[in-house]
């Protein structure tokens, strides 16, 4: 007995050793959990409530200024320039002469269908003549063969040639007119040699010098000579993409601001809305996809007076929707993430989704389709906004409607006076989920200008 005792009491005393290193490792975990607990990091964010405002969606578009009634002027005759006595930037009144092609050509096509306009009429003038000399011997013969004084052969002969002076009458009438139409066309080609002005306008642009040469617009597009604008009247010529353009109307009510007019910002209302693309049509041949963005031009009229250049850049602020004392929430707010996958069916409580073959009744498996496991797989993000609820945030799905520089309407998820975060941009974008330790101060990329502000 005597030898066991010492044994006993080493295992003894190693028990306890284990014993007491466990309890002390034990100690050592839950201090350190306390420890990184009161280490978890704290987010500075800023707050705002929920509150009603009334709201106008505004849809941005840029284009050019551009003239209400704008005339290119292309010759419909072909020549060279003889006379042009206007200058780009020149006003000109309606009827004023503005370009003058050589005419030597034209005069002597008028004069060629003249002459032959004079010598149809001769003919016609020879044939009548002859028409009438035709039917006095045909009716002395006539009264000659109802006596059986001639034979049917003179007779016929007689008529025959009656006939004859008849229709070489209508030809001739026909040549007549074949001849006036032709110095008609004549003329008017002279006449198209001298251009006027259109319009009481300016020359806004001027394309072509004295002494060059100039195609008309008879058989092709012809030579664009100047463009004359009616400068009074202004409008904004914007590009608007397929999503927003189907908010536009006309009648709606646009904010203006040109780059040449710094400062300053213009009325105009919405008068015409493209029914087709601009780049309609334009398909790259290799791969059949449009070549750059479906774009509708929109032409929105500019109220005020001003000294506005063809052509000058503009951006648009288009009123389109409006809403009146609705919940809103600062834009920076709203943010996405992706929501939780949870199966609530399960009977032990919410657990992870498992995506894969499942198996029915039978015993049969069933391989899900690559379209529900890519759905399942890869679900939409929602919007969500932050809310404040003591040192701690709170993700609230929501749902949103209209929106205008600053604020989003909320349809559904929020009530008023709830206090949301509303800043920083990487706080709510990045940083935020649910049960995320906050506190009210700078954004941690503005932490820095604020110190650089202090004063020293």
């Amino acid at each position: 007995m005597s030898y066991y005792l010492p044994e006993m009491a080493k295992t003894k005393k190693r028990r306890k050793t284990i014993v007491f290193s466990l309890i002390g490792l034990v100690l050592v975990v839950l201090t350190a959990g306390a420890i990184l607990k009161k280490r978890e990091p704290v987010i500075n964010i800023q707050s705002e409530k929920v509150a009603r405002r009334n709201l106008t969606e505004i849809v941005v578009a840029n284009g050019k200024v551009q003239p209400v009634l704008q005339v290119k002027i292309s010759p419909e005759v072909s020549g060279e320039i003889i006379d042009l006595p206007v200058k780009e930037g020149q006003a000109v009144k309606k009827g004023d002469l503005i370009l003058k092609i050589k005419p030597d050509f034209y005069i002597a096509s008028r004069n060629q269908a003249e002459a032959s306009y004079k010598s149809s009429l001769a003919a016609k003038t020879t044939a009548e003549a002859t028409l009438e000399k035709a039917e006095a011997e045909f009716k002395r013969n006539q009264e000659l063969f109802e006596r059986k004084l001639i034979s049917d052969s003179v007779y016929v002969d007689v008529k025959t040639s009656y006939d004859i002076a008849r229709a070489q009458v209508a030809n001739a009438g026909h040549q007549v007119d074949m001849s006036h139409a032709q110095l008609a066309r004549a003329e008017e080609e002279l006449a198209k040699t001298t251009i006027v002005s259109p319009l009481d306008g300016t020359v806004s642009k001027l394309n072509s010098q004295l002494g060059e040469r100039v195609v008309g617009t008879a058989t092709m597009a012809g030579t664009e000579v100047m463009t004359i604008a009616d400068l009074n009247e202004m409008e904004a010529r914007v590009d608007i993409g397929e999503i927003d353009v189907v908010l536009i109307s006309a009648g709606q009510t646009a904010k203006l601001e040109v780059d040449a007019f710094k400062d300053r910002k213009f009325t105009g209302t919405v008068t015409e809305i493209a029914n087709s693309s601009k780049n309609a049509g334009l398909v790259n041949a290799n791969s059949g996809s449009t070549q750059e963005a479906t774009k509708f031009e929109v032409k929105i009229r500019i109220k005020e007076k001003e000294i506005f250049r063809p052509g000058m850049s503009v951006t648009a602020d288009i009123e389109t929707r409006s809403r009146t004392n609705v919940l809103t929430v600062p834009i920076a707010s709203v943010t996405t993430r992706l929501p939780k996958k949870t199966d609530t069916n399960c009977p032990s409580g919410p657990t992870n989704s498992v995506i894969g073959s499942s198996t029915n009744a039978a015993g049969t498996n069933v391989v899900e389709s690559a379209k529900d496991r890519k759905s399942k797989e890869t679900p939409k993000p929602i919007e969500v906004v932050f809310l404040l609820e003591g040192d701690r945030v709170k993700a609230a799905p929501v749902k949103i409607g209209i929106s205008d520089e600053s604020y989003w309407e909320i349809t559904e998820g929020l009530a008023e006076g709830q206090e949301i975060i509303s800043g920083g941009y990487r706080a709510i974008s990045r940083d935020l989920e649910d049960g995320k330790r906050v506190r009210k101060g700078p954004a941690s990329g503005d932490r820095a200008k604020l110190e650089d502000k202090k004063p020293e």
